[in-house]
């Protein structure tokens, strides 16, 4: 953890991520991430394309999504155990993506990502690496909490940071380039942790077309924004 209380070392990322999700859970992301990329996600991600996944994780989305050229970028070295072997993977910081060359990526992602952002300076930081990378017309799409949904459970979590609204974050991404193409302030629902339904593909696939419930469960906004 650095002197500011932020936790970007990448062992301690590690061992923060192992012990936050057993064995159970990381098997419904996967059933989750599965239905989400075929049920909303696969939209925005050209299958010829590239598609870059912001904070990857576990590569839930990497791994799940169609494109010709999948990147992951992660500062958890773990992040290569998981993903699939046609998923490259760089570790790295989002505010340097200089591995990527100008106008090379047709889709950024980020899913529960910003939100473990140090500071609003390293968020426009983020997006403004994303825009140099996006070809013109690529978008941007960002799932992640809602703080005005979600309230005091957006602090249940260590490494969360940066509080944001989808009006904050449509701010943020004009201020870097892009225009507002899609907010859904209130999508999916905060966290399928301890979750009395069982996570299947059935009921995801349910809950996507059944838009009225996101308006009650949704704590996580849809914010996509386009590259001019």
């Amino acid at each position: 953890m650095t002197t500011d209380g932020t936790v970007d070392d990448p062992n301690e990322l590690s061992r923060l991520y192992r012990n936050r999700f057993d064995a159970k859970e990381l098997a419904e992301k996967q059933i989750l991430w599965s239905a989400l990329c075929q049920g909303m996600f696969q939209q925005y991600v050209p299958e010829s394309g590239t598609v870059l996944d912001l904070g990857a994780g576990n590569c839930e989305f990497s791994n799940a999504i169609h494109a010709r050229r999948r990147v992951a970028v992660d500062l958890n070295p773990e992040t290569r155990q998981f993903a699939d072997p046609a998923v490259e993977v760089l570790q790295t910081s989002s505010t340097d993506l200089s591995a990527l060359a100008d106008g090379s990526v047709d889709t950024v992602f980020s899913s529960n990502f910003f939100e473990h952002l140090p500071t609003k300076e390293v968020l426009m930081e983020t997006l403004r690496e994303s825009y140099r990378v996006l070809a013109p017309g690529g978008r941007i799409v960002v799932l992640m909490p809602n703080i005005r949904y979600v309230g005091g459970r957006y602090w249940d979590y260590l490494d969360h940071y940066l509080p944001l609204t989808h009006v904050s974050l449509v701010e943020g991404l004009e201020l870097a380039g892009f225009s507002a193409e899609r907010v859904v302030p209130r999508f999916l629902p905060y966290t399928i942790r301890n979750s009395r339904l069982p996570v299947t593909a059935a009921l995801v696939r349910l809950y996507l077309w059944f838009r009225p419930v996101w308006r009650v469960l949704g704590g996580q906004m849809l914010v996509v924004g386009r590259r001019h």
